[in-house]
């Protein structure tokens, strides 16, 4: 559990506890500081543990995962003979937790699960890897990475919580109003290379391992509906930040039932992999956190990688 999580409470957490000790043998243990679930995480892989329960928000289900994966050696093995992932949401967006199917609110995922384990229903799903071709290892992601726009908002809403401010849809939307007219000012090109085209210049670049992309409160925003835990990654950027491309690519991404398309739209929805470059370091995001800069990195879909409660 991480207990700075946006909806945790330690009342909360000592319900959820009770519920699923009535079925399992549980142990609660509680985080400290950053990457600490990744190593809680990992050592329960190689202890045997049939199942991490994960209590908090993307951040806490990212950790999670990077540290059962390197609890494995590093890698996936067969999802079906290790230890699977069940998610009890306590942060503000829950994007893995809702792309799964589970409620947002924790009691009634906690119920789900129960009734899952009960019933013994558990499904597989892909994941995404980043590889920093500068730096040695690779880190997983559930649902989503960007390189430019995005991770420079994430970043700057990591350094205003730091100061106390809360992530509401509201400072995310006027961060990213911020962010925007910044690289307006700063372009920056980055250059996307597809084992099937030649390499294509992008503003920003947005990676899916499902569809929705992430959520503004309860507005799911959208960039490429046919991304799917099953089908590879999804990618998306613009060819330039003029005002309206930016304004109908935006409206079509929160639209309900919104398909982003166009000539300065570059959109794949199942790409087994990519390459993203930038001349200067960039901002990087997965899974809603901010994880440093880089200029040359590779993003890769791995199908079948994690076995979750469902």
């Amino acid at each position: 559990m991480n207990p700075h999580a946006t909806t945790t409470t330690v009342a909360g957490r000592d319900v959820l506890a009770h519920a699923l000790a009535s079925v399992l043998k549980l142990e609660v243990l509680e985080t400290t500081h950053r990457d600490h679930a990744s190593a809680v995480a990992a050592d329960a892989v190689r202890d045997g543990v049939e199942l991490v329960v994960v209590h908090g928000g993307d951040g806490t289900v990212n950790e999670v995962v990077n540290g059962m994966m390197d609890g494995t050696g590093g890698g996936p093995t067969d999802p079906r003979f290790g230890p699977a992932l069940a998610v009890v949401p306590g942060g503000s967006a829950n994007v893995f937790a809702r792309a799964i199917g589970l409620p947002r609110d924790p009691m009634a995922a906690t119920s789900a699960i129960l009734a899952s384990l009960e019933g013994g229903r558990t499904r597989t799903v892909g994941l995404g890897q980043m590889i920093d071709r500068e730096r040695p290892g690779g880190r997983w992601f559930t649902f989503n990475a960007g390189m430019g726009w995005d991770a420079e908002v994430i970043a700057e809403m990591e350094r205003l919580r730091a100061r106390g401010r809360r992530a509401t849809p509201l400072r995310y939307a006027a961060t990213a109003w911020q962010q925007y007219l910044r690289q307006r000012r700063d372009p920056r090109s980055i250059t996307v290379e597809l084992p099937d085209a030649a390499p294509m210049d992008v503003r920003f670049a947005f990676v899916s391992n499902t569809d929705t992309w992430t959520y503004l409160g309860s507005r799911p925003v959208r960039t490429n509906p046919g991304a799917s835990f099953a089908t590879g990654l999804g990618l998306f950027g613009l060819h330039d930040l003029r005002t309206a491309t930016t304004v109908t690519a935006l409206r079509e991404m929160l639209r309900p039932g919104g398909d982003p398309r166009g000539r300065n739209v570059l959109r794949r929805d199942t790409v087994p992999l990519l390459r993203v470059r930038s001349a200067d370091p960039q901002a990087l995001q997965l899974d809603g956190d901010h994880v440093g800069r880089g200029r040359d990195v590779e993003f890769h879909a791995v199908s079948d990688a994690l076995r979750v409660v469902v």
